[in-house]
């Protein structure tokens, strides 16, 4: 006898995931201004081969045939970014109205889809004259975020009723000020964690001025998930050196949204880089703003133990950043070669760290959840029957979604799933390198096509339950 699939909740949402530097393209057109994306990508040795998000997916013109591809997915939402040089092409000052005019036609086509849009107020693309003010080791920032989120509210605020402040924080601070490799390329370890401290602190403005304008609004906040579990579960310096990462990756970023405080264990691994003067009086119950739920980004996990010689050591972590630069405070935190398949992006295939995380994220917060991003890349190639049979990718999202599913049967309070991505895009550092979308874009010609995890995400998304992979052959 056939067991019927796993279903998923009756109220449980679907979409994918985008960001507006990685799709739309456009970057000198209708008054956007210059992100600190658009500065680093033109500086050599940056990205690979120079790449830029110029033209990236040209979404800017095509969003209404990308919008239509959504629909005929199932998507039920969609989860995008604006981008603050395209609305404030400054930072701060004058608004522009092509801008604007840009967001409401894709909310149009969204609405007609009957898609509901998920709006991320920062995915990264710092409006560069702000970076040359400081960027976010500077208090000032802030308060440039939180009067655009309040713009943005104001403009949108009848249409959009989910918000998410920041994507991934983590990477903006210490890939972006500490190991550089990140725009805007700054190898500084203290004014990353100034950075940090700001971006908790601009979250919770944002989040009052979002709901001080629209109290029905949802407010979130999306956090990458680290997993660094020890090398030697019995080796107490491993243990120590876990959860100094879990401290810096994971507890640094919930603790004061959440909880208006600060771990320990961080501020006293970070005592030699800074005095940690930058929080002022009142900051933390600021930081502990508006939050409806955390959207968690979820991809791989990774092995630590300590290291008496970090000098002597050259390895990377999970993510292909230099440990010691990328890591605040972790001098003595080594990363082990990761366990189990890999992605294009090096990077493990580990379902089981994505339940545990989810519970304890759960656990830990008591916040419900929405997975915000979650998928792999691959060596993509089109088949001489003009398809894309990337089973790996597929079997990823089906043992994924099956993580999800295991991780709501334990009782944690899980939303939805965002896969990640929609589209091929620029990966950032890595340029047109990888590939994570469900569907394919030819770059040379803009033509879009469906993947084998397309058609699979499209069938999990009909029946609402996890059908096998062998079924789609």
């Amino acid at each position: 006898m056939t067991e019927s699939p796993r279903a998923f909740p009756p109220s449980f949402l679907f979409g994918a995931a985008t960001a507006s530097y990685q799709i739309e393209g456009a970057v000198n057109e209708d008054g956007r201004g210059v992100s600190i994306w658009d500065t680093f990508s033109a500086t050599p040795g940056c990205t690979f081969e120079g790449d830029s998000g110029d033209p990236a997916d040209d979404h800017y013109h095509r969003y209404a045939d990308d919008v239509a591809l959504m629909k005929e997915l199932g998507l039920q939402a969609y989860r995008f970014s604006f981008s603050w040089p395209r609305v404030q092409p400054d930072g701060s000052g004058q608004w522009n109205q092509a801008g604007f005019d840009f967001y409401h036609r894709l909310l149009d086509e969204l609405d007609k889809a009957g898609i509901t849009p998920l709006a991320t107020l920062y995915h990264w693309d710092l409006p560069q004259p702000l970076e040359d003010a400081g960027g976010w080791p500077e208090r000032e920032t802030v308060h440039h975020f939180e009067r655009y989120a309040a713009k943005m509210v104001e403009e949108f605020g009848e249409r959009i009723k989910t918000w998410t402040t920041f994507n991934e924080p983590w990477c903006t601070a210490f890939l972006g000020y500490s190991s550089g490799v990140h725009a805007p390329g700054r190898g500084e370890p203290a004014a990353s964690l100034a950075a940090m401290h700001h971006l908790n602190l601009a979250h919770g403005l944002a989040g009052r001025a979002i709901k001080a304008a629209q109290p029905d609004a949802q407010v979130s906040y999306v956090l990458n998930a680290h997993i660094p579990r020890p090398w030697d579960p019995a080796n107490p310096l491993d243990l120590e050196a876990s959860r100094l990462i879990d401290g810096l990756a994971n507890r640094a970023w919930y603790e004061p949204v959440v909880f208006g405080r600060y771990p320990e264990d961080v501020i006293a691994a970070t005592q030699d880089l800074t005095d940690w003067s930058f929080v002022q009086e009142g900051d933390l119950e600021l930081c502990k703003g508006p939050l409806d739920f955390i959207g968690v980004n979820y991809y791989s996990s990774h092995m630590v133990r300590h290291n008496e010689h970090p000098d002597r050591s050259s390895g990377a972590d999970g993510h292909g950043t230099t440990r010691f630069s990328a890591w605040p405070g972790a001098d003595h935190v080594e990363f082990m070669p990761l366990v189990g398949p890999k992605t294009q992006m090096g990077w493990n295939v580990d379902p089981s760290a994505f339940t545990g995380h989810l519970l304890r994220m759960h656990r830990d917060t008591g916040m419900p959840l929405i997975v915000t991003e979650n998928g792999s890349a691959w060596h993509d190639e089109v088949s001489a029957d003009g398809r894309v049979h990337d089973a790996e990718r597929t079997q990823y999202v089906h043992d994924h979604l099956n993580a999800v599913l295991d991780a709501i049967d334990e009782g944690a309070d899980i939303r939805g799933y965002m896969v990640w991505s929609l589209l091929d895009n620029f990966e950032w550092s890595h340029g047109y390198s990888k590939r994570f979308g469900i569907v394919r874009v030819d770059y040379d010609t803009q033509e879009r096509i469906w993947k084998d995890s397309a058609f699979f995400y499209q069938s999990v998304l009909r029946e609402r339950a996890l059908v096998s992979p062998e079924s789609m052959q």
